[in-house]
């Protein structure tokens, strides 16, 4: 009996097929400087006060644009041109309470212009080492000197008191925004969690993997009603509020990774009133539909 035909690929033709199936991986994930709470009565002398904006993090290469994960956000090439042939840390951002939309336009595989043409890259720090004050000069003159609609610079104000933080964060909060960053202006630049850049927020935020979806009871019978959810640490708790009854009947399943709100921690550490925000779906799909 006659053995079927073999089909046979050359190397390249294997990369460009395993390239086509699978997400697309460009480096390792970006080094990235990674933000602590703000708790009051820290001293405020030397930082500086941006928005914390509801986009998606981005580290511009020179090249193209890594996720978190090292994965690539496919912009078109048009949004890109002109921008500097060095490393820029940033967000990709579409406007205050616009995150799901935002997301769903950087992940996919094939860019809509229509989507790009309402998204900026908004920059807030040029690696390098130098301090955060010096850096902000030299990202300034990099920013204005390409002239991109594409390319913006996070403002960035001296922070004065405790008082006048929390004021700017209240407008800020009531005007669609979710909260403000801090950067110390003498800092080098680092990777990884530091004091020297903070978060403020009215709440506090983190991230945890669903183990596993638990029934609901009374109103919600026939639906999610709660998460057990895991810490990187491996320690489990729940989470049953913060959801619409469309969530509830299309809860994300076991392995999906949230963003949830609390509220401090209790007496063993874990977070207090943690109430569901989002899934985090910021990383790119694959290029294959």
């Amino acid at each position: 009996m006659p053995m079927p035909p073999r089909f046979f690929l050359s190397a390249p033709l294997l990369v460009l097929v395993s390239l086509w199936f699978s997400p697309a991986v460009w480096a390792e994930p970006p080094k990235l400087a990674l933000a602590n709470v703000y708790q009051e009565g820290r001293p405020l002398e030397g930082y500086w006060v941006s928005e914390k904006l509801d986009g998606v993090r981005a580290y511009w290469t020179g090249e193209r644009f890594l996720s978190r994960g090292g994965h690539e956000y496919r912009a078109p090439h048009w949004f890109t041109e002109g921008f500097p042939e060095r490393p820029l840390d940033g967000e990709l951002w579409m406007g205050r309470g616009t995150f799901a939309e935002l997301s769903g336009a950087v992940r996919k595989a094939r860019p809509v212009d229509a989507d790009w043409r309402r998204i900026r890259f908004m920059a807030f720090d040029l690696p390098m080492a130098v301090p955060f004050e010096e850096r902000l000069v030299r990202l300034r003159a990099l920013v204005e000197g390409v002239g991109s609609p594409f390319l913006a610079m996070v403002e960035q104000r001296r922070a004065t008191t405790h008082d006048a933080l929390m004021r700017q964060l209240d407008a800020v909060v009531d005007a669609g925004g979710e909260g403000l960053m801090l950067r110390l202006g003498r800092s080098d630049h680092q990777t990884g969690r530091t004091d020297d850049l903070l978060k403020v927020k009215q709440y506090d935020d983190d991230e945890a993997v669903v183990i596993r979806l638990l029934p609901g009871e009374g109103k919600y019978r026939g639906l999610m009603g709660s998460l057990l959810v895991e810490w990187e640490d491996g320690r489990r708790f729940r989470i049953g509020t913060g959801f619409s009854d469309a969530e509830r009947a299309s809860p994300p399943p076991p392995g999906t990774t949230i963003t949830f709100k609390h509220y401090g921690y209790t007496a063993t550490g874990l977070p207090r009133f943690a109430s569901f925000l989002r899934i985090r779906d910021d990383e790119p799909v694959s290029r294959h539909p």
